[in-house]
Parts: structure tokens; sequence; C-alpha cells
């Protein structure tokens, strides 16, 4: 291998043949898939990496440029497939990294064989044509200026927010160790990539069947943008979980096991 692998901390499991690929979301690594993984091992080769600035990925390697927009985060995920010479994968992308392998799998349809999209947003913004994306603009200015000026107080305000269960505050800690554990000035700079991206226009332009898991109550992402994913989203299924907050495979890894088992039919 090149040096893409230790870049991305690449990291490969399981004892099956099919390909089952992990895309954490912002603020996370890979560590974060560890609830529904024991689920997968038998059946695929599991692929595991941390987007460059998160987890153990090299710091290094970090620039602004290539970051500064989610196209570097789409050719991380390019290069560590053709880097394994990846094909017929099934991509799990929780959140941002929905998107991510969304713009991937139109760059290169013939790599994948599903998408699986955990909290989806093609957009975070209410738009002025009429679309709910759940934020006004001045909302995530604050947020990002608290970032700027308070990063470990943002932490954790946000981290209750975003798993939106009470009765877990482990998991809760946990979310805001990961927050904290990344480089402030990264973090920033990747809340800016994803709170004012907009990908709906590409969204006619996927071609891979997709699966749009979608919390009832998603503290981050509301009902309205799954639905307008599923009308946009050619060959798409959206699957209403009871779970909340934003990240189910943590909250509620056997709903999302099954959920994900159920959809590729094991």
């Amino acid at each position: 291998m090149t040096d893409i692998a230790p870049r991305n901390h690449v990291t490969i499991t399981g004892e099956g043949e099919r390909i089952i690929m992990f895309a954490h979301g912002f603020g996370c690594d890979q560590s974060m898939w560890r609830y529904i993984l024991p689920s997968f091992e038998k059946d695929y080769r599991i692929v595991l990496f941390d987007y460059v600035g998160s987890g153990r990925s090299d710091i290094h390697a970090y620039t602004h440029e290539r970051y500064g927009s989610i196209e570097g985060y789409v050719q991380d995920v390019l290069e560590i497939i053709e880097e394994l010479d990846l094909a017929n994968i099934t991509f799990v992308g929780h959140s941002i990294s929905a998107m991510i392998g969304m713009l991937a799998s139109i760059k290169q349809p013939d790599r994948f064989e599903k998408l699986i999209m955990i909290g989806p947003s093609p957009c975070y913004l209410n738009e002025a044509d009429g679309y709910v994306g759940g934020f006004e603009r001045s909302d995530i200015l604050e947020l990002l200026d608290m970032m700027e000026m308070n990063y470990a107080g943002w932490a954790s305000f946000m981290a209750p927010i975003a798993i939106n269960d009470p009765d877990s505050p482990s998991l809760t800690e946990e979310l805001k160790k990961s927050f904290i554990a990344i480089n402030p000035v990264i973090a920033k700079q990747f809340a800016e990539v994803t709170f004012f991206s907009d990908h709906r226009e590409q969204l006619a332009s996927a071609s891979v069947p997709t699966l749009i898991m979608q919390c009832s109550q998603d503290s981050i992402v509301p009902l309205e943008v799954g639905q307008y994913l599923q009308r946009h989203l050619p060959n798409s299924t959206l699957s209403v979980i009871e779970a909340k907050g934003h990240y189910p495979h943590i909250s509620h890894p056997k709903e999302t096991v099954q959920l994900i088992q159920q959809y590729l039919q094991i």
C-alpha cells in the first residue's frame, strides 16, 4: 500500500467476501461503528477509515485547500477504494458521509452496489424556495462562533442535542469526548463544509440503490429532509425508525442493524 492507508487509518476486518465500507460523520471516527460491527463480521469484509483530521488519521496530511470543500473528503473515499481495489461496495455513511458516499458513487458508480444513508441531509439550511433543512443561517453562524470562542463549551452544548437521550449520559459523554478530540480549527472548517453544503442538484445524478435511514426525532435532520431525499433521489427507499437523536448506530444499535440487514437481505 501507499501512504493512503495510514493517512486515513484504514482498517480491515470481517470474514466475508462482500464489501461493506463504513464512513463516520462529523466529529467522530471509525470507533463509533463498534456497536454494530459484530453483526456484519461473518458476512462481510469490513473497511473502516478516519477522514483526515479525525481519529487516528495523519493530521499532517490535512490542508485547508483540499478539505475546504466536500470534494476533498470524496477524494479520500475514492482513493481508499482504488488503493484496495474494491468493487460491489455497500457504503454506509452517517450524516455528511451519506452525501460524500453519494458523490463518490456518482463519479464511479461501477464501484458501488448499494448506499445506506444514516441521518443524511443534502442541505442543512432552510431555504427561500421552501426547502426545510432544519437550521437558519444565523443558527449555524452562532454555532461556528461558539466553536471558535469556546470549543469545549460547544462540545458540551452540542453532544446532548445530537444524542437526544437524557437516559444515556454515557453516550452523550462519549460523543462530547469525540468532539473534543478533534483539532478545533479542523473541526470548525469541517463544520462549515458540512452545514453550508447544498447537494440537492446532484441527487438526480445518483444511480446506486439507496436506503435512507431517518430517525423519528432527529435533532439535526428533520423528517422533511428524509422525505425530500426519497422524492428526489432515484432508486431510494425511506425507512423512518423509532430511534431518537442523530446517532442511531450508537444509541440504538440493534434497530440500526436490523434495518440494514433487512435492506441487504442477509
